[in-house]
């Protein structure tokens, strides 16, 4: 059996600086004392399972994620435009941000419709919820028996269980920036 290895004190204190959180704040969220974080943070005390679960709840992290957790390996944070994945036509195309993280919680697109484009003629009907605010041009939105027109700064957000679809009836291409979870794309 291989034993863990992991200097405890130093990655309390890379997941304290991830989250933001100062030893004093994670001490007052955690219900411990701000020399308990410094005590753990410095290896000068061991923790017990207990003792870390409570610290960790101050974040909130479960010791699972905190044992997990890799920092030598840290997932790209920021993407250009020509990192996007591009999926679709001529007349809808999604770029999806961070196409090549491992686990993604959610989808979150850049999607353009050209005038006339629309989904499909059949209603789009998956698990988990969407949302998005449209950046320019107007979208005919259909959430089950329920249909709007929406233009700049307006939004939507919707169980996708219930049968959608999206259509340009506009003149004018329409962008949309949207997230749905869990990740259809």
């Amino acid at each position: 059996m291989s034993e863990l290895n992991l200097d405890i004190g130093a990655h309390l204190r890379a997941v304290r600086t991830m989250y933001g959180l100062s030893q004093r704040e994670l001490a007052k969220r955690a219900g411990v004392t701000n020399g308990l974080i410094s005590l753990i943070e410095q290896n000068r005390v061991s923790p017990s399972v207990s003792s870390l679960k409570k610290v960790l709840d101050g974040i909130p992290m479960s010791l699972a994620d905190f044992f997990t957790l890799d920092f030598t390996a840290s997932p790209q944070v920021f993407f250009r435009s020509d990192e996007l994945a591009v999926m679709g036509d001529r007349s809808v195309t999604y770029k999806l941000v961070a196409p090549r993280r491992p686990n993604r919680a959610m989808a979150l697109l850049h999607e353009k419709y050209a005038p006339g484009a629309d989904t499909g003629a059949d209603m789009l009907r998956h698990q988990g919820e969407e949302g998005g605010v449209v950046v320019e041009g107007h979208i005919e939105l259909t959430v089950g028996a329920e249909t709007r027109q929406l233009g700049p700064g307006d939004a939507y957000y919707f169980t996708s269980a219930i049968p959608h679809r999206f259509r340009n009836t506009g003149v004018e291409p329409c962008e949309i920036i949207s997230a749905s979870t869990p990740p259809t794309f």
